[in-house]
């Protein structure tokens, strides 16, 4: 069917009757991946709450663009109020600000933006903005865990520091920066005449969860006179669980804070946040066009987001996330959050205690459990090509989407269990399901 789609492109743009668009519309449906599936839990890629679905077509009905006052004021005050309300939420003071983002990508991209420009300003009295790099950016080194996000290089590169300006720490047996090696490479740094610019910890890894020490690393930074900078893209949400926002302990020392709501907000993508500890800094990247937002504006108090933001043009995803929050309430999203996060623990445990697997996630912080597929032979040369053809086999059964990912230089099977529906009966039918997959081709390897 997918073949037969990707044929026919249907690209005749001829007005169609209501029956031809069904039928066309029906087969795009029926080959997109069912996010509700209480299998489909390979990526943080979440099940959208219905207040948020129905915010999406207001959104899209009234297409407020929120650059300006004159294009979107009652939104413009309701985003304001809302990210006022988020800052509160993660610990941080009057001073602080935000923005509204299209997810972890931007929000890490302008956190390295800012921390960049401020160093540049404060230490070298340059004006990157006006400026362009100084001549000590060759100098400039981020530091983040081995573990960290990818957008971390890509933001370097994008700001035109290179990938090799950022320098990996090692991460313990948790996935967790080591601060010991994290002081370390600072020295190490200082000693080669290198310029430490930015620390980023990371509250929730792309494949295991994990948590940096974020108290001890903002001590670190602080130390140093280091902007520091926390990817809460993944772990964001802990700050609504009254059980587990402990774990973001030291989040509220962060210069600021990447957060997105298409994963454990549970809102349609896009929809993310940039928060800043003090708002003097969004200054760094303010622009006024005379059309748009004109330096009287702000004179007058009249807000034009667009001066804290890299985008012009910008949707009023706050809309949904409001809504959301109002009906369900702040104890729909605790309870959401602690349901998936319990989940993942006992997932764990069910894989723990089968030597047809290997555990890597003992403990998950948050709600990816990762493992590997050994069966009767751990040692088995075909071990890794088996646990490369599990998802995708699983996938074209229609049994579920898992990921895959490598730890060690091994591939591993990953559940990121976002939805708050999936029940350990399901994942008990999905592992056992894999075993039995994983004897299949066990065979079909022997037999070759």
């Amino acid at each position: 069917m997918l073949e037969n789609f990707h044929k026919n492109n249907y690209l005749d743009f001829t007005p169609k009757h209501y029956s031809q668009l069904q039928t066309q519309l029906a087969q795009v449906l029926a080959h997109t991946i069912s996010v509700t599936n209480p299998t489909c839990i390979a990526h943080l890629h979440c099940p959208p709450l219905i207040p948020a679905i129905a915010a999406e077509l207001i959104i899209g009905a009234t297409n407020q663009s929120m650059d300006s006052w004159d294009q979107s004021p009652c939104a413009t005050i309701l985003e304001q109020n809302l990210t006022n309300w988020l800052c509160q939420t993660f610990g941080y003071g009057s001073n602080a600000d935000g923005i509204f983002t299209s997810g972890g990508t931007q929000s890490n991209l302008m956190g390295l933006l800012l921390a960049r420009d401020n160093y540049a300003k404060t230490h070298l009295n340059w004006q990157i903005q006006k400026q362009g790099l100084p001549p000590e950016a060759a100098k400039f080194r981020i530091l983040c865990s081995e573990v960290a996000h990818f957008t971390v290089r890509q933001g370097a590169a994008i700001l035109g520091l290179g990938e090799n300006a950022v320098v990996t720490i090692p991460a313990d047996a948790n996935f967790c920066m080591k601060t010991a090696a994290l002081e370390a490479k600072l020295a190490e740094l200082q000693d080669q005449d290198l310029l430490p610019i930015l620390i980023v910890g990371t509250a929730g890894t792309t494949d295991f969860g994990s948590i940096d020490p974020l108290a001890e690393v903002a001590q670190i930074a602080q130390s140093q006179g280091i902007w520091f900078h926390v990817d809460a893209a993944f772990g964001g949400a802990l700050q609504l669980s009254t059980q587990h926002a402990h774990k973001l302990s030291g989040i509220e020392q962060a210069d600021s804070i990447t957060v997105d709501f298409h994963k454990l907000f549970y809102q349609p993508i896009s929809c993310g946040a940039f928060l800043l500890k003090n708002r003097a800094n969004f200054s760094l990247i303010r622009l006024n066009a005379d059309y748009l937002n004109p330096e009287i504006n702000e004179a007058q108090g009249i807000p034009d987001l667009v001066t804290k933001s890299i985008q012009t043009t910008r949707r009023f995803d706050a809309l949904k996330l409001w809504l959301s929050l109002q009906v369900l309430g702040v104890e729909a999203f605790d309870a959401m959050v602690n349901t998936t996060i319990d989940l993942a623990q006992s997932t764990a445990k069910l894989i723990d205690g089968d030597r047809h697997f290997e555990l890597v996630t003992k403990n998950p912080a948050i709600n990816a459990v990762v493992f590997r597929y050994v069966g009767d032979r751990p040692n088995a040369v075909n071990l890794e090509a088996i646990n490369q053809q599990i998802p995708k086999q699983l996938m074209l059964m229609g049994k579920a989407v898992i990921a895959q990912t490598q730890v060690h230089q091994k591939t591993q099977l990953k559940f990121t269990l976002l939805n708050p529906l999936t029940q350990v009966e399901h994942l008990q039918s999905l592992l056992a399901e894999i075993k039995v997959l994983g004897q299949k081709l066990e065979q079909d390897y022997q037999k070759k």
